[in-house]
């Protein structure tokens, strides 16, 4: 497709807030597949070109957690290759469904992972470490299957939903819970980046400008130790589905 002047100025700054509010209080995902598709993206173009975006930022926080020797890679093997398995069926089934259904998909989809997103007594800190029992590779490798058809499919409130998967389920602390969820997330990326980029839906040129401006709003969001600032992700996100909303009735 042509690329516009009009494209990138919608896009690159909605990717950097898309990355500040994610570095904040999470949900940057909310944001940044809607931008692809105000930039006027067909529905699946904006998914797979998010998910060069979003795969880059992924990959930025899962080095950092890799760093400080948070991730278990015991438990993480056989979670990654359930989410490539489960993430290249959602990508392959997003590719197979008309636009008008997709549309219907987002109308429904985005709202609820919102609702997830944004609330936060969903998340229960156990205080404990990563476990390495059956029951929790049992939850990890079905939550990596699941979500990564998800994540495969559409993909905004992945991170969230595995790490409601590891805190409920497998009773993990939030910290050993968010260090797996980053490994499954950028396997999950990467797969489903993978067949889109073999589909030729991507946009590359796009797509790459956004995950600078993505990883630059991450990297500044991190850095800013407000207290008030998870206060601005709620009212940021509500308007972004509200502006979404709007767009798709009109």
């Amino acid at each position: 497709m042509e690329l516009t002047p009009k494209m990138f100025l919608i896009v690159c700054p909605m990717l950097f807030l898309a990355g500040f509010v994610d570095a904040i209080g999470g949900g940057g995902g909310l944001i940044s597949l809607p931008a692809y598709l105000f930039a006027g993206l067909p529905i699946h173009a904006a998914i797979a070109t998010n998910k060069l975006s979003s795969t880059c930022g992924t990959a930025l926080a899962t080095v950092r957690f890799i760093r400080h020797k948070l991730v278990d890679y015991k438990l993480a093997v056989p979670s990654v290759i359930c989410a490539v398995i489960g993430s290249s069926l959602g990508a392959q089934l997003s590719l197979r469904m008309d636009d008008s259904v997709m549309k219907t998909v987002l109308f429904v989809v985005l709202p609820v992972a919102a609702f997830f997103v944004l609330n936060k007594h969903l998340f229960k800190d156990s205080g404990e470490e990563a476990k390495t029992d059956k029951r929790t590779y049992i939850v990890a490798a079905v939550a990596a299957f699941v979500i990564g058809v998800y994540d495969g499919f559409y993909g905004p409130g992945t991170g969230t939903f595995l790490i409601i998967a590891f805190t409920v389920f497998a009773k993990m602390g939030l910290t050993a819970a968010n260090a797996q969820t980053k490994v499954i997330n950028l396997t999950t990326n990467i797969t489903s980046l993978v067949v889109f980029l073999m589909s030729g839906q991507v946009v590359i040129l796009l797509g790459i400008a956004a995950a600078v401006c993505n990883m630059a709003g991450n990297y500044i969001g991190a850095g800013l130790a407000m207290e008030k600032g998870s206060k601005i992700v709620r009212p940021v996100i509500l308007v972004v589905l509200a502006l979404l909303l709007i767009k798709i009735l009109t």
